[in-house]
């Protein structure tokens, strides 16, 4: 069998003072790993020749919220923060394409420095925003550097990375799937679809108004063991150990499954879910990629508890017997003679 390499791996590989090329050729590195790998490589340019999204550990640290003013202008309008920036309006306008976002609403945040963040400008479309618009704070939500005011909602996304520091960046959007679990109340059933078991664990927080410190607080309670956070009656926030891609990723999948649980929930018939040894089997990659789930050590038979999950009123397909629809049920006689003599009662006293 052919070995897993993940991030985790690697990075254990690098503490102990081995040499990463000593690797055999046949093993197989997740994503995470892959780029792990070539930031490491001397002179490593992608061998797609295409930009691989910057960790925020490959951006340079001796920065923090103490530096001076014209250290931080300069940090800020860096080369290194510059792909930054452009990575923020590349996700922006996808959360835009796909109507993940309505308004002005949303907002993304990459960090940058153990105590810095970079993140999206307040009142401006997702779809359309510009390098420059892009600002500068610290963990505790002073800007620091840009023109345009910072989004009104960092606060929960700065909660998120104090409380969790492998946050390397953090999404929030309000996809209308998703977000008719968080207004429901519901915690999308598992053991359905291996990427949705993969790469989210998904916990929902309860309502506060957007933008307050208790809203953050309710969503940064969660994500020691959730990289995904329905916000009750409101939308959505994932982060990634990775980049602003990856947690964008998880919208995406969220998003799609969110969909296709309410399309298999109405087609009138129980829909088929994974066995516990399946499920294991997904949970050991998940695990090996570094992403966190409650659900790590639990029994089998705890594994696929869905007991939350009410589908509504279903829509059932007609049944069929020898593959041809069961004839229409014939009409009620005595509702018939009823309708008819109420009809002629009708008639005579019109005429």
């Amino acid at each position: 069998m052919k070995q897993i390499i993940s991030v985790r791996d690697l990075e254990e590989m690098v503490r102990s003072g081995q040499d990463l090329k000593s690797l055999t050729a046949d093993a197989l590195l997740t994503p995470s790993a892959r780029d792990f790998l070539r930031e490491h490589e001397a002179g490593g340019a992608p061998a797609d020749g295409l930009k691989q999204p910057i960790q925020a550990a490959s951006v340079v640290k001796a920065v923090t919220s103490k530096s001076s003013k014209s250290e931080l202008e300069a940090f800020f309008n860096s080369p290194a923060l510059h792909e930054l920036k452009l990575q923020l309006c590349d996700i922006g306008r996808r959360l835009w394409q796909r109507a993940y976002v309505d308004g002005n609403g949303g907002n993304l945040a990459i960090r940058v420095a153990e105590d810095l963040a970079l993140c999206t400008p307040t009142l401006i479309s997702k779809g359309f925003m510009k390098p420059e618009d892009m600002c500068l704070v610290d963990l505790e939500g002073n800007q620091l550097a840009g023109v345009k005011k910072r989004t009104s909602e960092i606060l929960m996304h700065l909660q998120i990375m104090k409380r969790q520091p492998r946050a390397a960046a953090t999404v929030h959007c309000h996809p209308p799937y998703a977000t008719g679990f968080a207004v429901a109340g519901v915690e999308p059933p598992t053991c359905m679809i291996p990427e949705y078991e993969v790469f989210s664990s998904v916990a929902i927080a309860p309502y506060r108004t957007p933008g307050t410190p208790e809203m953050g607080k309710l969503v940064a309670d969660l994500v020691d063991k959730h990289n995904t956070i329905l916000m009750a009656n409101h939308g959505v926030v994932s982060w990634s150990h990775n980049n602003v891609e990856d947690a964008y990723f998880k919208m995406e999948i969220l998003e799609a499954y969110c969909r296709t649980v309410l399309v298999a929930s109405q087609l009138g018939k129980p829909v088929n879910t994974m066995t516990p040894d399946q499920l294991k089997d997904l949970l050991k990659i998940k695990q090996s990629l570094g992403i966190p789930d409650p659900r790590f050590g639990l029994k089998e038979c705890e594994l696929c508890d869905n007991d939350g999950w009410r589908p509504g009123v279903t829509c059932a397909v007609p049944n069929r017997e020898n593959g041809q629809p069961q004839p229409a049920a014939t009409a009620d006689p005595q509702a018939e003679a009823l309708v008819q003599a109420i009809t002629e009662q009708i008639m005579a006293r019109t005429k």
